[in-house]
């Protein structure tokens, strides 16, 4: 255990070290003035952030409506994707009727419903959020109907023999199966809400990280954009550490790894 922690903080030092390397090496290639025109410079955009966070304090407002329209994008898009997926992945009928159509829908670039959202539900946080939801929607659907369509034959007629019933099978067989399934898939469906919201702000918004990042380019401040960048990554690690402290807890029952191996 000891040797395990001393081998993580060692990681974490090089993980660190790695990211001064890459701020050193992006401040000395902006001391050319035509490169920082195009990059920006990690000095200004810290102060850019600063301004937002602490002097100004102007970020808390954007930064509201972006994070409330990822959260609420996450949670619909993966409470759909998982009820949506259960149903199909238990019923073959449904399934082999509405494959082509589902497959149409996960082809179709989102990012062309953008400005048909923001017909329907206007150019509010309702609008960057039914963009989003279709980002996470397949994302997570397609993991859960994987992770049911996958459970085993075997395991089913054991659980079956015991007199294990539909409901009993949906809870202690099926659903297990497809929750490793859906957390995998929710680390990515964290980033795609994100830029869902994003995305949506920047086609049309009065509010939100996205509009100050479309101000900045329009008044051509590669410094804010950039600080829009970072400040955006930052929440989206934080979310998604909050979605591994999750399935943590969820998964308590699946090796760590590299224990499967010493068994």
């Amino acid at each position: 255990m000891a040797k395990f922690a001393k081998s993580k903080w060692s990681l974490r030092c090089w993980q660190v070290m790695l990211l001064l390397v890459m701020l050193l090496f992006w401040h000395f290639l902006t001391q050319d003035p035509q490169m920082a025109f195009f990059f920006g410079r990690p000095l200004d955009v810290a102060q850019v952030i600063w301004a937002w966070f602490v002097t100004n304090g102007d970020i808390y407002r954007h930064l509201g409506v972006t994070l409330s329209e990822t959260i609420l994008a996450f949670v619909i898009g993966t409470v759909g994707g998982l009820g949506f997926g259960l149903w199909l992945g238990l019923s073959a009928g449904a399934s082999a009727l509405l494959d082509p159509y589902i497959k149409a829908a996960n082809s179709m670039p989102r990012v062309i419903l953008a400005p048909i959202f923001g017909m329907w539900f206007g150019l509010g946080i309702w609008s960057k959020v039914a963009l989003a939801v279709t980002l996470v929607f397949f994302i997570v659907f397609f993991n859960v109907y994987q992770g049911v369509r996958e459970v085993s034959t075997t395991l089913l007629d054991n659980a079956r023999m015991l007199g294990a019933n539909r409901k009993q099978l949906l809870r202690f067989v099926y659903i297990p199966s497809a929750t490793s399934w859906v957390f995998s898939s929710l680390h990515t469906s964290v980033g795609l809400a994100f830029v869902g919201a994003v995305v949506g702000e920047y086609l049309g918004s009065a509010s939100g990280v996205g509009y100050l990042i479309l101000q900045a380019e329009g008044s051509l401040d590669v410094n804010t954009v950039f600080a829009g960048i970072v400040v955006l990554t930052i929440f989206a690690l934080i979310l998604d550490g909050l979605v591994t402290v999750f399935e943590e807890r969820m998964l308590v029952w699946r090796p760590k790894s590299g224990e499967t191996q010493k068994l």
